[in-house]
């Protein structure tokens, strides 16, 4: 009888340890490939893009269609997953919302930016490199960040943008002006109620014509770095791990910069303003 009793308790443990033990397994990994499988199957990558910001964006009034660098490299990721490009057209301050709401998949030439990363996975390698550049009208003589962060100085920044997370950072006495797109942010200096504009480097050059304005580089130097993110979800490391191979290849072999001083000299862009050691 005691040995029938030990046998019964040997077996009850058994299996209670079984099912511990099953508890105790931690859960399914998750499929790495997810995301990207699920692009690859749609048949669509949907990319975001945003009027106002030439040369990185550039719509034709007449046809609708889109080009620029940043809508040439969305081109080329869709080409090699044999996808078609699908345009979104939104605003920076935007963004996260349209990829919380799934109708973006990918956006490129992003600033990590702490609020935007909440929601937002980035790659960690740069696609390229930029300084923070100011555009403001002839005769504007503050030329430092430390003379910017003065309250007689009114600096427009993009909303929702790392420009202006820049700006509240660096110079919180002055007047910051937030627009919603960069025309807005010229519209403020050429009424007069900006005294200057902060953006990325290309950007700032682009616009200076349209203020009749100077370009420069605010001391010390400050660098503006440009990656790519994806909507944080279960599923996208396979996506972001695809996403570093590829702009590991654009930088190494010198396809990124290639593309960025190609559409700069098509553009007609001066950048011998930046800094002589600069490099994309």
């Amino acid at each position: 009888m005691l040995i029938k009793k030990l046998k019964s308790l040997a077996v009850a443990f058994g299996a209670f340890a079984m099912v511990a033990a099953a508890t105790l397994q931690p859960a399914h990994a998750e499929d790495p490939s997810l995301v990207l499988d699920r692009i690859r199957d749609s048949g669509v990558l949907k990319f975001p893009v945003i009027t106002g910001e030439e040369p990185s964006y550039i719509k034709d009034p007449q046809t609708g269609e889109w080009s620029g660098f940043y809508v040439e490299w969305g081109e080329e990721i869709a080409d090699i997953l044999g996808v078609d490009l699908e345009f979104v057209e939104t605003t920076w301050g935007n963004l996260a919302a349209d990829f919380q709401s799934q109708k973006v998949d990918i956006a490129i030439g992003l600033n990590p930016n702490p609020q935007r990363g909440l929601v937002v996975d980035y790659t960690t390698t740069p696609l390229f490199y930029g300084p923070w550049t100011i555009v403001a009208k002839k005769g504007f003589e503050k030329t430092s960040w430390a003379e910017l962060n003065d309250p007689s100085v009114r600096l427009a920044v993009q909303k929702g943008s790392t420009m202006q997370v820049v700006a509240e950072a660096l110079t919180p006495k002055a007047e910051i002006i937030v627009v919603g797109t960069r025309p807005l942010g010229v519209l403020e200096i050429n009424s007069g109620r900006a005294d200057a504009m902060l953006l990325a480097s290309f950007d700032a050059i682009q616009v200076a014509p349209e203020v009749e304005g100077d370009v420069f580089v605010p001391t010390p130097a400050l660098t503006n770095t440009a990656v790519i993110g994806v909507r944080r979800e279960a599923g996208n490391a396979g996506w972001i791990n695809w996403l570093e191979n590829w702009t590991s290849q654009q930088r190494s072999l010198g396809l990124a910069q290639g593309k960025l001083a190609k559409s700069f000299e098509d553009a007609g862009l001066d950048m011998s303003v930046l800094p002589g050691d600069f490099s994309f």
